[in-house]
């Protein structure tokens, strides 16, 4: 049994708070859905209806003036997250926040010195750490199955060629770019692995042509150079007629190992599956399987199916930060703010990059 059960609010109730965040905290011993923020309930579009147990607050606000209230979950739109995370660690409760942690680096890092003088733990939903084909290829790495690496591609490309329907943040250009949706996860995989790049060479803009009027940036590749010569890919596509999406391509002197599909875990959850009800939940099909290309005595190269391996998926996400919360030490967060905020400082540099041409030093 967990030391303590953690009485979890949260702030928005849309997609991400559904499908990413109360499937967790329901299934985990250590969280309990207390309340929900709200501000505009529909017949459809319920917090109320869905979870009749919950309280349910139209303001923040409220929710922080709730002492029972041990943690609060952002998932609002990025440009909040900032204002919103001061509030709630000035109320004195520990603090989630969804990805993008925040606009500006500068934001973020004024929210992790924030999180120390109040003695809260504030992280960030990297939940891609916790992809069950990242958690494969870490694995391959830490058994030194590739040698040593030169390239590690990390990719989410798929085709949509149209502009997004309707009218949401991700439609906006004042709001969006890809870097900061897409680019923060894949980016976070790399650093969270090999820390921090040297020199940064960005491309960001619009794969759409003329379907894009409105300067929405819809895809970015990010160059991320390391020490003695070793390079990581970071890209998105939004034009990409491929039958299999590439994920990972790492290569290394010993080997090398090809990855397609993305881990399957949010399409289980959009579909109903979930933590702690169904076995198949973060388990994925065996011919989505990567393949280790190794290199033999002589030159010659073998090739295996490397199974992805099924840990749980995202509950070790929460179950990570129920042991940072119980040991209260920062260093056993699933995500510190200051690599949440090194992340952001990456995307600021890939952009610049991007605008002036050239190559950014870190």
């Amino acid at each position: 049994m967990p030391s303590k059960v953690y009485k979890t609010g949260i702030i928005g109730y849309g997609y991400s708070a559904k499908t990413f965040h109360i499937p967790f905290i329901q299934s985990s011993p250590s969280f309990t859905l207390h309340s929900i923020v709200q501000r505009h309930p529909t017949a459809s579009n319920s917090a109320s209806t869905d979870h009749p147990t919950a309280k349910i607050y139209t303001s923040t606000t409220d929710l922080l003036a709730d002492r029972d209230v041990d943690i609060v979950v952002i998932t609002t739109q990025h440009l909040t997250h900032h204002d919103l995370a001061l509030q709630v660690m000035k109320a004195g409760k520990h603090v989630l926040v969804e990805k993008p942690f925040t606009d500006t680096s500068a934001q973020a890092r004024e929210l992790a010195a924030v999180a120390k003088e109040n003695g809260v733990m504030l992280t960030v939903y990297q939940n891609r750490r916790y992809d069950s084909d990242f958690l494969t290829l870490k694995s391959l790495l830490e058994q030194d199955k590739l040698g040593r690496v030169v390239e590690f591609e990390t990719h989410f490309d798929r085709h949509r060629p149209d502009m997004p329907a309707g009218e949401s943040w991700k439609t906006k250009p004042s709001d969006y770019s890809a870097v900061y949706d897409l680019g923060t996860h894949l980016m976070d995989q790399v650093v969270s692995i090999y820390g921090l790049p040297e020199r940064v060479t960005g491309f960001v803009g619009t794969q759409r042509g003329e379907r894009n009027k409105v300067g929405l940036e819809d895809s970015f590749t990010a160059l991320l150079h390391y020490p003695k010569g070793f390079m990581a890919v970071a890209k998105a596509a939004v034009v990409s007629p491929e039958n299999k999406q590439l994920r990972f391509w790492v290569r290394g002197e010993k080997g090398s190992f090809k990855k397609f599909f993305l881990d399957p875990q949010e399409e289980q959850l959009k579909a109903g599956l979930g933590p702690g009800k169904d076995e198949a939940y973060s388990k994925e099909e065996e011919s989505r399987f990567g393949v280790l290309t190794t290199v033999k005595e002589g030159g010659e190269m073998s090739e295996e199916t490397v199974p992805t391996v099924g840990l749980g998926g995202y509950t070790a996400f929460y179950d990570q930060f129920a042991k940072a919360l119980d040991a209260g030490d920062e260093k056993l967060l699933p995500v510190t703010p200051g690599v949440a905020a090194d992340v952001i400082r990456l995307v600021e540099l890939v952009r610049e990059s991007s605008r002036e041409g050239r190559t950014m030093a870190v």
